[in-house]
């Protein structure tokens, strides 16, 4: 059921990418194919610059200027609605690249300004968890493409359904502390990023890959854009098709956005937060409203992760999540964003507290817990005062003990 709802919420986007406000829609229709695609000469390609190098039998070394395409595509790994992602190797540095192109049907002025768009913005983010983006071109076909850093790994949304079946190396893997740190990973790119006005708008798990040497890249900053600037196309409210204009993936998305308000950092976070209560509970908590995707956008509205009591983290294959990031995810999916965390930074400290022991006391069980670690810590820094306080504890019980068998005998 849990892999439905990102089927669903795939399914939606592909659809949503390609929607147009119908006077948009009617102005691309009309448009001839010279000015979706430009045609070029080869002197406008991107070519190798390097010669190639050969050596004879004699050791003589001659260079061959044989200039060709830079980038030699080794296949398509993805596909969306706007554009395609394929491996490639450039030729020039002799590294493995990825390269996103443009689509043919996607080449009209919108969807050239949303590739432009996402150029400029993913081209600003210089940040560890921020794939790079190389180089920009047109290819012999003049469709536009970019090219970025090619990244070897798994996708969190992979990594969850391991952890679902129950995969007893993943769940080795993933203990709750490395599950925290990823998500921190990916907080520490959204603080970035928000602190340039720009929001993402589609933080999902597939969205976000994990390398194999434990690189976090936060991933797909196709529809990310600033604050403070318009959408091209995308209106600013609801009309009566509820599904037109939104940009996203719904099972991810935050009240506002499923509104089509304006959205800020805080839309992000809630996103964050539904991620992360999938991660440490194993199951997304819309998963009944899989199969309907005007449901779904309702209870996006209405429903909220179950965070207390039974069923709200019900697995066969692990222990209830710590108590501490059940306490982030119901401060992070709060309804109203002026009750969710206000910043990146200020969530991330919440996810730090609780690697550190010193996360936000809200009940009983928490307060416990708080209370054990800073007590260790005090034993850390002052070990005779804890020395101290084991004897001391010792001799009360021995005179509680005392007592009690003196008044037993009378």
């Amino acid at each position: 059921m849990e892999a439905a709802v990102s089927n669903q919420a795939t399914l939606a986007w592909s659809r949503m990418e390609t929607q147009f406000p119908a006077e948009l829609a009617s102005t691309m229709a009309g448009a001839s194919a010279a000015s979706r695609v430009t045609r070029i000469d080869a002197s406008q390609r991107s070519l190798s610059v390097l010669p190639q190098i050969e050596t004879d039998v004699g050791g003589q070394v001659r260079l061959v200027h044989d200039p060709r395409d830079r980038y030699r595509s080794l296949g398509v790994v993805g596909e969306g609605g706007m554009g395609v992602v394929e491996r490639a190797e450039d030729v020039d540095i002799g590294r493995p690249v990825a390269i996103k192109r443009l689509l043919p049907e996607a080449s009209h002025p919108l969807g050239v300004a949303r590739f432009v768009g996402e150029v400029r913005i993913v081209g600003s983010l210089e940040h560890p968890n921020v794939v790079p983006i190389h180089d920009v071109g047109l290819d012999a076909e003049g469709r536009y493409f970019f090219v970025m850093k090619y990244v070897e790994g798994q996708t969190l949304g992979e990594i969850i359904e391991r952890l679902r079946r129950g995969d007893p190396e993943a769940h080795s893997q993933w203990p709750f502390e490395r599950r925290a740190e990823i998500i921190i990973s990916v907080l520490r790119a959204l603080a970035y990023a928000h602190e340039r006005g720009i929001v993402h708008r589609d933080i999902k798990p597939d969205n976000i890959m994990i390398g194999r040497f434990g690189e976090v890249w936060l991933m797909d900053w196709g529809i990310a854009k600033k604050i403070d600037e318009p959408d091209p196309g995308v209106p600013t409210e609801r009309g009566e098709d509820p599904t037109a204009g939104l940009i996203g993936t719904p099972a991810y998305m935050s009240p506002e956005q499923v509104r089509c308000e304006p959205l800020d950092a805080r839309s992000d976070l809630y996103a964050v937060a539904v991620v992360l209560h999938e991660f440490i509970g194993l199951k997304h908590y819309l998963n009944h409203r899989a199969d309907n995707l005007l449901g779904l956008l309702e209870a996006i509205e209405r429903e909220s992760p179950a965070l207390r009591g039974p069923g709200a983290y019900d697995s066969p294959h692990q222990s209830s999540p710590p108590v501490e990031l059940q306490i982030v995810v119901a401060h992070g999916v709060a309804k109203d964003p002026a009750q969710r965390y206000q910043s990146a930074a200020e969530m991330l400290a919440g996810i730090r507290g609780y690697l550190e022991g010193r996360g936000e006391v809200r009940c009983m069980y928490s307060f416990t817990k708080r209370a054990m670690r800073e007590s260790g810590r005090m034993i850390d820094r002052y070990p005779r005062l804890g020395v101290a306080l084991y004897f001391a504890l010792v001799v009360l019980a021995l005179v509680g003990l005392a007592a009690l068998v003196m008044l037993s005998l009378g």
